[in-house]
């Protein structure tokens, strides 16, 4: 057994929490309704020194049974992070280690790469529950409307900044009604979010290369602040987008990067083809992201990970941006899950504030907790 200067794995617990949306979310150019439930897969890491780490993991018990008696320095690299064979169990070996070190995980990694720790930390956020909840109404007025009233719902949360799923005409509406009703609730909320909010609009791949010009040309006065998945990822057609906003004198990013990126996504954000990458932070892995985010500061390019549908991702991906300086923007899908408490993050006027308090600042009810794991998880032991 290593020493206790580092100390082995000696349980691992995993289970599947759900989490509920306070409202319905509907669908994307892409996909049916998104629903209320949301699947939360975390495990708790203990060693043998009695410190634990609690996180996103999606590890079966047979690979969590790899890791049971390898030390923390076997599986984490106080360089970089996770070690290759740890990355399945990442966000809980961060959290351990950040407790074991007394700091918030922002400040561990701001630490690895040569950067000195924020002393409090508020990162800018936006709303991402404006989806296509409107497909029941036939009148497009009123499909704005229910839009800019939910708009002020997230206002009321204390959100500033707000992304809008567009591409309504790629499969859940004509294309000319599905465009025209786009460009009326990117309108509707502009006037509901204020004139000082980022607005974004995410196309999940629903738009041709001149519908996309289309809108962006019919909202001009929306000032957007980045399209998202215009189109699949295509360096001829981006080339042709951002030589156009240029020739408008339109500021918008071009974002990409969230599902099957293409493996060319990184060298278009060097030559500056795409502005912002959003790698998914669960897929992609925290120790893969701050990696990642030291490159994307050296080419000017912005950071802005997605990770809508799995909750945690609202708390884990600010602490990036204690050490990534292009970070941008938190996604905020807001969920409550039973077994996690996450009172320390506050949003407020736009800014989500994260704890300073060791590790991602994330508690877990141990009753609600343990019997997940005994009803539809696992543990697994030493001994």
């Amino acid at each position: 057994m290593p020493s206790n200067d580092s100390p082995a794995i000696v349980a691992v617990e995993w289970t599947e929490l759900v989490g509920r949306r306070p409202r319905h979310a509907g669908r994307n150019a892409r996909l049916g309704a998104h629903g209320f439930n949301v699947r939360v897969p975390v495990a708790r890491l203990t060693a043998e020194d009695g410190s634990q780490g609690f996180g996103f993991a999606r590890a079966d018990e047979n690979e969590a049974q790899r890791i049971l008696g390898r030390s923390l320095d076997d599986l984490f690299n106080p360089e970089v992070g996770s070690r290759p064979h740890g990355r399945l169990f990442d966000f809980p070996l961060w959290d351990l280690m950040a407790k074991r070190a007394d700091l918030p995980v922002y400040a561990l990694a701001a630490a690895m790469v040569g950067k000195d720790a924020p002393t409090a930390l508020s990162v800018p956020c936006y709303d991402t529950s404006l989806y296509f909840d409107d497909l029941h109404l036939d009148d497009r007025n009123e499909a704005a409307a229910l839009l800019a009233e939910e708009t002020r719902e997230g206002y009321d949360r204390g959100h500033r900044n707000f992304k809008i799923k567009v591409g309504r005409g790629a499969r859940h509406l004509p294309v000319e009604e599905g465009t025209a009703r786009d460009i009326a609730i990117i309108h509707a909320v502009r006037e509901a979010a204020g004139p000082n909010a980022s607005l974004m609009i995410d196309a999940n791949n629903g738009y041709t290369l001149n519908l996309a010009k289309r809108v962006l040309s019919e909202t001009a006065a929306c000032r957007l602040y980045w399209l998202e998945e215009a189109f699949h990822e295509d360096a001829e057609l981006y080339r042709d987008l951002k030589e156009w906003l240029a020739g408008q004198g339109m500021p918008i990013f071009i974002a990409d990067g969230e599902g099957e990126a293409s493996p060319s996504l990184l060298n278009w954000a060097q030559n500056g083809i795409v502005d912002v990458v959003q790698y998914d932070i669960f897929s992609y892995g925290f120790t893969s992201w701050l990696a990642l985010g030291q490159q994307l500061d050296g080419w000017s390019a912005r950071s802005a990970p997605h990770h809508y549908g799995r909750h945690l991702g609202n708390y884990v991906a600010g602490h990036l941006a204690g050490a990534i300086n292009g970070f941008t923007f938190v996604e905020w899908d807001e969920v409550t899950t039973n077994g996690i408490s996450a009172s320390g993050y506050t949003i407020v006027e736009g800014n989500v504030h994260i704890p300073n308090a060791p590790g991602f600042g994330l508690e877990i009810d141990e009753e609600i907790f343990g019997r997940a794991v005994a009803e539809r998880g696992y543990k697994v032991v030493i001994g």
